[in-house]
């Protein structure tokens, strides 16, 4: 098993959801986050004065899926989350050695 962790854009969220559960891929956890990686930030006007935000909002997707289904699940994201500018997200994938369902204690590994 491997847990795959995209880093998107929060407007894109909705489109990633949608493009996972289309192909079978509904379990997820999502969080709201901020960083920022190449892009380094943008410059924003506040009350005539501009001001530097070098941390911005991102969202994180977690799925943990079997071997086999990793590279389809990375598909979707990057199809789905692309825009084609600086801070359209990254994915990683992590291997995972063991989960337990807690409601009835069932163990994949």
């Amino acid at each position: 098993m491997r847990m795959v962790l995209a880093v998107i854009r929060p407007e894109k969220l909705d489109d990633v959801k949608k493009a996972l559960e289309e192909r079978g891929f509904v379990a997820m956890t999502v969080r709201e986050v901020k960083g920022r990686g190449e892009q380094k930030g943008i410059k924003l006007q506040f009350r005539g004065r501009e001001m530097e935000v070098d941390l911005l909002p991102k969202m994180e997707i977690y799925l943990v899926v079997s071997d086999d289904k990793v590279d389809e699940v990375i598909d979707v994201i990057k199809k789905s989350a692309r825009t084609g500018k600086f801070g359209d997200g990254k994915i990683f994938v992590i291997p995972v050695e063991k989960s337990v369902r807690i409601r009835t204690g069932e163990v994949e590994s």
